[in-house]
């Protein structure tokens, strides 16, 4: 394998230009789709590959150093080139976070768009929850005061019962003993 600098740059230059490629399928394809958590994981990856691409521009940087300065203003136009793919990728990705956030901020669930007419507050406004929390609380309170009066209603039996059989164990007990 030829590791001079320029096949190194070479190389380098080629690892950038298949992560790119794949950052454009996905900034193109997945990150642009309807689904929230599929444009988010597309997002994540495509963060992932633009510092890996990031990474590639560092190395051949780092290579052009060692390329004889007869050759070096032609390498330094492809890293020039290569800087201004990574970042209008970046900023792509960047405005499609941003998009991303604003849709989900806006979304309602299973529903898309603003809160309606009909609930102008929306599902998960303050006033709907202490709404929501409220109805909890009288559902709560209402089985609390049923359980009492269903315990209440079994001591009153049980009372009822122990009298009963109180006369009848008495005389009993006075025989054995």
């Amino acid at each position: 394998m030829d590791t001079s600098p320029t096949s190194l740059f070479d190389s380098y230059e080629q690892d950038f230009q298949q992560i790119v490629s794949s950052i454009r399928d996905k900034l193109e394809g997945d990150a642009k789709g309807d689904v929230a958590e599929q444009r988010k994981a597309a997002l994540r990856r495509v963060e992932m590959e633009l510092d890996e691409a990031d990474e590639m521009v560092s190395q051949m940087e780092i290579e052009i150093q060692g390329i004889p300065q007869s050759l070096r203003p032609s390498y330094q136009s492809r890293i020039r080139s290569a800087k201004a793919d990574l970042q209008r990728y970046k900023k792509q990705s960047k405005d499609l976070h941003a998009q991303a956030a604003r849709s989900d901020l806006l979304s309602r669930p299973g529903m898309g768009g603003l809160p309606s007419s009909d609930d102008p507050y929306g599902p998960s406004s303050d006033r709907t929850r202490l709404l929501a929390g409220t109805a909890l609380l009288e559902d709560g309170s209402r089985r609390l005061m049923d359980s009492q009066r269903v315990a209440l209603e079994t001591e009153e039996q049980e009372t009822r019962s122990l009298e009963r059989i109180r006369p009848s164990a008495v005389p009993q007990a006075r025989s054995r003993g």
